[in-house]
């Protein structure tokens, strides 16, 4: 859970940066929209197979 505490005077966008530069930092957006809806084991599985396969065909072009 991201909290961040409001100091003294400080203006709502600054509070709201810092909110949603906390957020990110702890991965809640990437993990709600994973589990927003059921994805079957064998196709979690194709996803993280083509996503090896991309990262490995990444690495060996640069």
């Amino acid at each position: 859970m991201a909290e961040v505490r409001a100091r003294e005077g400080e203006p709502f966008e600054s509070i709201m940066r810092r909110f949603s530069k906390k957020v990110k930092q702890n991965g809640i957006l990437s993990e709600l929209r994973r589990r927003e809806y059921y994805e079957k084991p064998s196709v979690k599985r194709k996803r993280k197979l083509l996503a090896a396969r991309k990262r490995r065909q990444k690495t060996n072009a640069a």
